[in-house]
């Protein structure tokens, strides 16, 4: 039994239903107890758990050969991430209780950067885990090619690309969501001992210019890169909500920069088969039908 946290997004989605396509047994950990039906249905067991609720998580892995763990993800985290060290600390007492097989988490590029950043909530999560003493696969993906959804009205509606990642012909590690959710199914169904750590990116780095031209593929009209500053940044991120900007700066910094990335620009990394123009065709047909409903 593979027990999978996050099954209703993109990765843990793609994950299930890789591993129920071989006929393999899945468990479905849900936080929302109204999903259960669409799961059943495909013939997961059930599980409810709160990824910061160490006792129904450790009801949750029980017995299982696998588990995937999909930490939730704080985009305005507080000073020192209490909310992730929160979930950290319910994940490993949970896995250390029920003491599965094998795990795999799910981290990111940058979790091993040198200075701190919004991804520092998958460093701390790697510290801990990898502290318990039991076969884990930390999978490091790139920058996820879906971010690229939030573009879609600019670039359908104005012609324009406005790119934080910069400069616009600097190729960034991407990669599909589909193709972590596949290669984590895969890593579930690998024996290894100890902590390991699977770097993932696409079958090619992705400049922005790259995305420009996917989305004037896609949308049928030219899109253009427009650099946004970086002294604007703040600003921006402050008009959307946020209050606490920095974190999420320095990581756009890291991967600009070029300290966020894998150690050897991605040589030794796994290679997901879905490219840029696939992706962003999806985002924008997509799109398109929820326009029309």
């Amino acid at each position: 039994m593979y027990a999978i946290t996050g099954i209703t997004g993109k990765v843990g989605g793609a994950l299930a239903r890789s591993l129920l396509a071989e006929k393999m047994p899945v468990r479905a950990v849900l936080r929302d107890a109204a999903k259960v039906t669409e799961w059943r249905a495909r013939g997961c067991d059930i599980a409810i758990a709160d990824m910061d609720d160490a006792a129904s998580l450790a009801a949750a892995f029980r017995d299982a050969d696998g588990v995937f763990i999909l930490p939730p993800s704080e985009f305005d985290p507080e000073p020192g991430f209490p909310e992730a060290r929160h979930v950290i600390d319910a994940v490993t007492e949970a896995l250390s209780e029920a003491r599965p097989a094998r795990i795999v988490c799910l981290s990111t590029i940058g979790a091993d950067a040198p200075h701190e950043n919004l991804l520092t909530q998958r460093t701390l999560m790697e510290e801990a885990l990898g502290a318990l003493g039991l076969a884990v696969t930390f999978l490091r993906p790139g920058w996820f090619m879906e971010n690229a959804q939030w573009d879609i009205p600019a670039a359908r509606d104005e012609g324009m690309l406005r790119s934080f990642l910069q400069p616009a012909d600097k190729p960034f590690a991407m990669i599909a969501t589909q193709d972590v959710g596949h290669t984590a199914a895969a890593l579930l169904r690998e024996d290894w001992s100890g902590t390991r750590i699977v770097e993932l990116e696409g079958p090619a780095r992705v400049s922005p210019n790259d995305i420009a031209r996917a989305f004037a593929a896609a949308l049928g009209h030219p899109v253009s890169v427009e650099i946004v500053p970086r002294e604007t940044w703040e600003g921006i991120f402050r008009a959307q909500g946020t209050r606490n900007p920095q974190p999420r700066i320095r990581m756009i910094d890291g991967f600009n920069e070029g300290w966020i990335d894998f150690a050897d620009q991605g040589r030794a990394a796994r290679k997901g088969a879905i490219a840029i123009e696939s992706v962003i065709a999806e985002l924008v047909k997509a799109s398109r039908g929820k326009a029309a409903a």
